[in-house]
Formats: structure tokens, C-alpha cells, sequence
């Protein structure tokens, strides 16, 4: 009984704040393998992402929403361990990538949102990488990296990506639902082309494409016909992604000076298994990743697995 009680408690003070309208927002999200593993630490090993989303003037009939994003970014690779002093044991390059990115989401009123973005940045030792990991790794104690000397060189970032997703069907209680999204990247960091699928599994009944903090498109204002409303749910997101180009494991094409390149496997497939919910202003997510390996001769074969904390609070 008095579990019961505190699950009701619970569920109404996160309510407290549904029924109203934000129309922005500002997210934290980070990604690292030790969030899937404590003895784990390689490959694609920590990203960070901080956002800042906001509805813009919508003239046109057939959006419910257009939504201006802005992004600092930084991802940081190494090979199997971060303590590699050996040149030849590098199976993977160590590599960073920072940038500044914009982004334009239009949220059609036929379940359909199309995003656009820019990225300007910088891969090699300008990104910070080794300064970055020494100072998680200060922060949990672990031995400080070794081998970032022979990390992909210095190389301006340009990248531009679109992502176009629809619904596809959903059940009669509307507590399950997928929808099909197709994005592509080209750019002097990343060019590749993906496709997959978005399975929302909800404990309540899910919200509608144009508002749901799964696309990041809860953000509402005294025109949008929308309100916040409450949302916990589970989705799994398998992707398959075919790569031409990863200036992160083949060095860049504007500068070849790099001591570490490899080669990349072209078809990769990725899937994501997390947890949504929203609470008061805030929402949060945890996300489990895993992906097939994106280059060759790499000393772990079967794949690489790593953690999402997403924390986003919503602003009048």
C-alpha cells in the first residue's frame, strides 16, 4: 500500500509541470563506453554535446513546428586502450573532433520531420582530445593516456547532414509505434548514408511525432496547438549505415601527415536500446549503443558498446 502511494505521489509531481507550454530548451549529453561497462575504455569512447533548441516563426501551412538548434560538440576515439605506446599496436587512431553546429528541424503536420544541419570544427590535436581524456581520467582516477602523439593531425571540419523521418503505423491504444528514418552526412569528417528504424514501446500512451521529447520536438508556444504533456517510454532504434569517408580513422583528405590511418568497413549496423521520461521541466534518457566495427583489424571483433545520459530542461 504504501508503495502504491509513493508511485502516485511520484507521477503527480511530475505532472505538475505538463499542460504548459516551453518553447525552449537547453540539453547536456553524454556519451561513454564506461556507461556500459566499467573495464571498457576504447574505440569511440566519450562524446559531449551541449544544445540549445528554440521554436522559430512558422509561416508556412503545412509545419507545426520549425525549431532552431545551435551545438557545441566534441567525440574522442582511441584504439583498443588509451595507454598504447607502442605505434604499431594501434589498431584504431587516437583522434578528436570539436565543433560548433546549427541545425533547422521542420515538423510537418503529416507525422513528418525533416532536419537539416552545418558543422564547422576542427579533427586532430586543436580538438582538445588528450587534454580531454586526461582530465576524465584525473576525475576517476584512472592511469593518464599514452600514444596521443601519433592522433590524426590538424584538419578544418565541414560538414553538412539531413535526416527525414515518418511514421509508419502504430496500435489501436497508441502505446506502440514505428516510424522509418533515413539521414545522410557529406562533409570532410564523416560522409555516410543511413536508414532504420525509431520502436517506441510507451508506459503511457506516446505523444504524436510533432510533439514528443523522442524527436526533441516538445517545444510549444501559445501558437502551436500542443501543450507538454507527461511521456515515459522504452524504443530500440536499429540502424544500418554504409560509410564512404571517416576522417577520424582515415585522416583527413586536407591533410595526409597523419602517422595512424586505417581502413574503414563500409556497411555498419548500430542499434540503440533506451529509456525517455519526462519530469517536472526536466527530461531525461539512458541509452545503450552498440555497433559493429567501423574499421579493419581491430584486436576486439565483435563490436563496440557504449552509454547515453541525456538531461534536457525546458525554458519558458
Amino acid at each position: 500500500m504504501k508503495n502504491r502511494i509513493f508511485i502516485i505521489i511520484f507521477f503527480v509531481s511530475l505532472s505538475i509541470s505538463s499542460q504548459q507550454k516551453y518553447a525552449k530548451e537547453i540539453s547536456f549529453v553524454n556519451d561513454n563506453d564506461l556507461y556500459a561497462s566499467v573495464d571498457r575504455d576504447r574505440y569511440y569512447t566519450n562524446g559531449m554535446f551541449l544544445t540549445y533548441r528554440y521554436l522559430t516563426k512558422n509561416n508556412n501551412k503545412n509545419l507545426d513546428k520549425k525549431i532552431i538548434e545551435w551545438q557545441i560538440g566534441h567525440k574522442m576515439y582511441t584504439p583498443y586502450k588509451p595507454v598504447v605506446k607502442t605505434i604499431n599496436l594501434h589498431d584504431r587512431p587516437f583522434a578528436g573532433y570539436l565543433y560548433a553546429g546549427f541545425g533547422l528541424k521542420k515538423v510537418y503536420k503529416k507525422n513528418k520531420i525533416l532536419n537539416t544541419s552545418l558543422q564547422i570544427g576542427i579533427v586532430g590535436p586543436n580538438a582538445y582530445g588528450k587534454e580531454l581524456q586526461d582530465f576524465i581520467h584525473d576525475i576517476y582516477g584512472f592511469e593518464e593516456a599514452t600514444g596521443w602523439q601519433y592522433q590524426i593531425e590538424n584538419a578544418f571540419g565541414l560538414n553538412f547532414g539531413t535526416e527525414y523521418i515518418t511514421s509508419l503505423t502504430n496500435n489501436e491504444s497508441n502505446t506502440f509505434d514505428i516510424s522509418w528514418a533515413n539521414s545522410a552526412n557529406l562533409g570532410t569528417v564523416f560522409t555516410n548514408i543511413n536508414s532504420g528504424f525509431n520502436l517506441r514501446f510507451g508506459f503511457t500512451a506516446l505523444q504524436k511525432m510533432a510533439n514528443s521529447i523522442a524527436f526533441n520536438t516538445n517545444l510549444n508556444d501559445d501558437k502551436t496547438k500542443f501543450k507538454r504533456e507527461i511521456e515515459s517510454f522504452f524504443y530500440m532504434k536499429p540502424i544500418l549505415q554504409y560509410n564512404f569517408y571517416d576522417a577520424t580513422i582515415q585522416g583527413s583528405f586536407l591533410n595526409n601527415n597523419s602517422l595512424v590511418t586505417k581502413e574503414i568497413v563500409p556497411l555498419v549496423f548500430n542499434i540503440e536500446l533506451g529509456i525517455k521520461f519526462t519530469a517536472n521541466r526536466f527530461n531525461f534518457a539512458y541509452i545503450f549503443n552498440y555497433n559493429t566495427n567501423k574499421t579493419k583489424d581491430l584486436r576486439y571483433t565483435y563490436g563496440h558498446k557504449y552509454g547515453t545520459i541525456s538531461i534536457n530542461y525546458l525554458l519558458r
